[in-house]
């Protein structure tokens, strides 16, 4: 502001500075409504930084100003609730099924320290040959070889809960099984501290009666098959007050196996299907609950082999029947009916039950060995089986996905081994045989050896027959057992023996 203000030197200087400032009509506006604002708030309390909100007000000359030290009148408003979700009828009728999500949830925390945190491996060759992202969830690997241990140890976990350790290290538990329920019980109860006594069949295994021995389990064998042994498991438990636990129906032993769902939600959280082997339903109903509970958009499959569709009757029946059961590779699922609590849970959770063939069971367990170098069980490789080419799910509408396959077994027996595979190599069009007709002279035979031997075909087996052969007696049938590259191998094989005049009749032609 020139012209009024001369500088000088001290008090008066700074005083006169301060006038000349104020003198301006702008600041005068400024000071008035500063002065307003004081007096009117002079007998309030100082202002918390968070009460403050902007003043703004128009100064005589018209200026905007704002003062930011205004107090807030009112104090600040909460924030809106967050809608909530409106309870449908059918989440009421699922929280009433035998086993919820909260069961599985409380499982997958009582027993993550005893059981294998099993992963879920992407496989390149099958992926490729299934045209699919092709997940395995390799359950397999735990201790005793099969998924049975979580709700094996979720059970007894569940006893010594509600009966009280005292009572339960005196009685114990009994279970009727053959196989991998029996070594998981006998192993967990073990491991707590639990008599563990198991009824098996005269037809179990006995590397697997003798695993079960070397656990501490109490072995009584009795009856021809699994509902006898069952039914002699039930008469103890009125004269000894032992805890019987189911090994698919009881629903700490669904909830146990439910956790496989949350593992592969959490490792795999783009899955859009889910394949799991279906025996006495307990497994899928498990996996069934947790994975569409976490995902609801992911498809759920059930897949058992024909000679075991207690599941499929079951859904026709709109029940748990029972249903027929002849002997199949996947021996594991050979269930005669299915469990009442399971089937309960699973028909609200599965999206369709599809079947396989022993051919197919057979090439699945091939395929794991020669390409994952994973040796599973015919009932743990059946979900494998409905994916493969030719197969139920061999489907349109599932190319591309991203699909999990549980393995849920390994405890298969060696000489069993060895026969699945060479069906699998024949379902595989690797091993044929057939019989042609050939000179009973001197290197007769041998001709057509060489002939097999040049075109790539390795002999297996031969047997030639003299007695019932309704031809000329200077010749002989042989029957001739090859291993071969494939099927195009196979065709190339056949039209060279064609050619050199020995007809052959294929096996199956």
């Amino acid at each position: 502001w020139p012209g009024r203000w001369t500088p000088r030197r001290g008090t008066d200087s700074m005083l006169q500075m301060i006038r000349c400032v104020l003198s301006s009509p702008r600041a005068a506006a400024r000071c008035r409504r500063l002065q307003g604002v004081t007096s009117q708030h002079a007998a309030r309390r100082i202002v918390a930084p968070q009460e403050l909100r902007a003043f703004s007000g128009v100064a005589d000359d018209g200026e905007e100003i704002v003062d930011a030290r205004t107090e807030v009148d009112a104090p600040p408003s909460p924030p809106p609730e967050a809608p909530k979700r409106k309870i449908s009828q059918r989440d009421t009728y699922l929280e009433e099924l035998p086993v919820t999500f909260s069961d599985i949830s409380r499982a997958n925390v009582a027993i993550r320290t005893g059981v294998k945190r099993t992963p879920c491996i992407k496989s390149f060759f099958l992926s490729e040959l299934i045209g699919a992202n092709v997940f395995l969830k390799t359950e397999f690997q735990q201790f005793t070889g099969s998924f049975k241990e979580r709700g094996a140890r979720n059970a007894i976990l569940a006893l010594l809960r509600e009966h009280g350790e005292e009572y339960m290290r005196k009685n114990g538990v009994i279970a009727a099984s053959a196989g991998n329920h029996a070594l998981a019980l006998a192993y967990h109860g073990k491991d707590l501290n639990v008599p563990v006594t198991v009824v098996m069949p005269v037809v179990a295994p006995l590397a697997k009666v003798d695993k079960c021995k070397k656990f501490g389990a109490n072995i009584i064998i009795h009856g021809a098959h699994i509902g006898e042994a069952k039914e002699h498991a039930e008469e103890l438990i009125l004269s000894s007050g032992l805890e019987y636990v189911n090994g698919y129906d009881d629903p700490p032993i669904i909830a146990g196996a439910g956790t496989i769902g949350i593992e592969i939600i959490e490792d795999v959280p783009c899955v859009d299907v889910v394949v799991v082997p279906v025996g006495g339903a307990g497994l899928i109903a498990g996996i069934g609950c947790a994975v569409k509970t976490l995902k609801p958009d992911v498809k759920v499959y059930g897949v058992e082999p024909y000679f075991a569709a207690s599941y499929t009757a079951a859904l026709k029946a709109q029940m748990p029947v029972s249903t027929k059961v002849t002997p199949t590779l996947a021996d594991g699922l050979a269930v005669p009916m299915v469990g009442s609590h399971a089937f309960e849970v699973a028909r609200h959770y599965v999206d369709e039950c599809v079947l396989c063939t022993e051919k197919e069971v057979s090439l699945a367990i091939l395929r794991l060995i020669e390409n994952e170098k994973m040796v599973v069980e015919g009932g743990g490789a059946t979900g494998l089986a409905a994916l493969l080419p030719g197969a139920q799910l061999d489907r349109h509408d599932l190319k591309g996905k991203n699909i999990v396959v549980p393995l849920c077994g390994g405890n298969i027996d060696t000489t069993v081994l060895g026969r699945v595979l060479e069906r699998g190599l024949a379902a595989d069009d690797r091993m044929k045989n057939f019989t042609a007709t050939v000179s009973d002279r001197p290197g007769g035979i041998g001709r057509l050896t060489t002939l097999l031997g040049e075109h790539g075909a390795s002999i297996k087996d031969m047997y030639h027959e003299r007695a019932f052969l309704q031809s000329n007696i200077d010749f002989v049938k042989v029957k001739c057992v090859v291993e071969l590259q494939g099927l195009e191998h196979a065709r190339h094989v056949d039209k060279i023996l064609e050619e050199n005049g020995y007809d052959p009749v294929w096996d199956g032609d």
